[in-house]
């Protein structure tokens, strides 16, 4: 890869996750203080990141892979979601906050896939050259938490610029886009299916019982996944947090940590060990938000921030890997698509749901009863993994000899 290449992919990487970073993060907040949204309508505008997730396949199976080159259409995308992200900067109430947002998230979930396939398509060793590309993108999201901390907009309840901030760096994304390396499409003279445009073909791994298993604990363990996302910067700033978007940001920096000793771990404790050490920090972190304060429990409160890198990373990057092992070289997209649209798909959609109103269960005149809310997540979390722990079956096989044991029993 060209040195010029690597310096453009390397940006593209960084504003993809600085955008997303720059209002998710605090969308909690913003609705509740500066719209007086509930809890359920805080559910219902991050559901539509669920939204963009079953969307997002049709775009890219049916447009990107197949009529136009990728980065135009990323670059077109940024655009129209530079526009939409200034006109919800400026809605008023959650009823003209909600349809913008919903349409923005259709058009920015499939920018995920786009600029993963723009990059890997410049590259001879992607196991090599990913890496350091893609971890811009974490310091991206990093970044907008800073900005968002250092200039105090929690505090000042002056959110809408974060959405503000936002729409720029869109623009500056999709103006970029143009002059990304050319990634034409590459299925521009095959038939296109209904099976493969869903990834259809890649359920025939939910044939393996433990790998169905996995499949319906990643769908379950995203429900108290959904409280975290959501709510996480709400309950920050309502415990008396100062910065709180800043410090949530020790997450990313957790996450990035933990990557890169996913292989060590991954080779010592196998996939089963893997999984349950991830669900099990999902029920700590819980643990550490219920009953942490920013007096004497201060740390509990970082703790169950930096548990973020063994909750993700341990859970979904494993389960990434495992389900590449299972898959095979024909069904490897396919199935990576599946997991991705089980995940934020179905299970975040869910997730979203019933978060919402177990928040608004527990509003008090202070607030919310936190210690309350976050032993529900916690004590979901628990029955997942204890069920996942007792019914999956791993033996501790390396991913060739899994994929070995697949393809015998097809």
């Amino acid at each position: 890869m060209t040195s010029s290449n690597r310096i453009k992919l390397s940006t593209m990487m960084f504003l993809e996750f600085f955008i997303w970073g720059a209002w998710f993060v605090t969308l909690g907040t913003f609705l509740v203080k500066d719209l007086s949204a509930s809890g359920t309508q805080t559910s219902l505008a991050y559901l539509t990141q669920s939204i963009g997730a079953i969307i997002a396949p049709f775009i890219i199976g049916l447009i990107a892979d197949r009529y136009f080159s990728a980065q135009k259409i990323l670059g077109v995308l940024h655009i129209l979601g530079s526009i939409l992200l200034w006109a919800a900067s400026t809605a008023v109430g959650f009823d003209g906050f909600f349809p913008i947002i919903v349409v923005y998230m259709i058009v920015y979930m499939p920018t995920l896939a786009l600029v993963n396939s723009v990059s890997f398509r410049q590259m001879n060793n992607p196991a090599k050259e990913f890496p350091p590309i893609r971890v811009l993108g974490t310091i991206g999201w990093i970044v907008a938490g800073l900005i968002i901390g250092y200039l105090n907009w929690e505090q000042a309840n002056q959110l809408s610029l974060t959405f503000k901030m936002a729409s720029v760096a869109s623009g500056i994304l999709g103006l970029l886009s143009f002059f990304l390396p050319a990634t034409p499409p590459v299925k521009r003279s095959d038939k296109v299916t209904v099976a493969e445009v869903l990834g259809l073909d890649a359920l025939r791994l939910l044939k393996n019982k433990s790998y169905l298993l996995f499949f319906l604990s990643s769908i379950a363990i995203c429900i108290p996944l959904a409280f975290y996302y959501n709510f996480t910067n709400l309950y920050l700033n309502e415990a008396g947090m100062k910065s709180a978007a800043a410090i949530q940001a020790l997450g990313q920096v957790s996450e990035t940590v933990f990557m890169l000793l996913i292989p060590v771990f991954f080779l010592r404790l196998g996939v089963k060990k893997m999984l349950a050490i991830g669900m099990l920090a999902w029920v700590l972190r819980y643990l550490f938000f219920s009953f942490g304060n920013v007096d004497a429990n201060y740390w509990m409160l970082i703790m169950g921030i930096v548990l973020h890198g063994v909750c993700y990373d341990f859970f979904f990057v494993t389960g990434q890997i495992y389900t590449d092992a299972l898959a095979g070289e024909r069904f490897k997209s396919a199935a990576q698509g599946i997991i991705t649209l089980a995940t934020y798909g179905v299970g975040m959609m869910i997730g979203s749901l019933v978060s919402g109103p177990v928040v608004d269960a527990y509003i008090t005149s202070e607030g919310h009863d936190w210690h309350i809310i976050w032993l529900i997540p916690a004590a979901i979390a628990a029955v997942v993994m204890l069920l996942f722990i007792i019914y999956f079956k791993d033996n501790n096989k390396q991913p060739q000899e899994i994929h070995e044991s697949l393809n015998e029993q097809r």
